[in-house]
């Protein structure tokens, strides 16, 4: 059996990445572009809180090399919606 072990963070917008991990003044279009170069997996955390639109999917495809993987995270309202309607 052939594993497959890849290596990224939880997000990819963090302030405090800039001059760091970012070069100083990177623009914020320019993000995601670099740390694909550098990483080929990110999770999304922001899609728990708000799915994101099919435009931004897009942006996020073009930004990024064809075996990149986004590891989305589903979406907290059919867990919070389910809760309250069974309690």
């Amino acid at each position: 059996m052939r594993a497959e072990l890849r290596i990224g963070t939880s997000g990819w917008v963090y302030r405090h990445w800039q001059g760091l991990f970012y070069p100083a003044g990177l623009a914020a279009e320019q993000l995601l572009p670099f740390y694909a170069a550098r990483f080929d997996t990110v999770e999304v955390n922001y899609s728990f809180y708000r799915l994101p639109s099919r435009e931004v999917f897009v942006a996020w495809r073009e930004a990024t090399p064809p075996d990149f993987v986004f590891a989305v995270k589903a979406s907290r309202y059919p867990l919070v919606s389910r809760f309250w309607v069974s309690n």
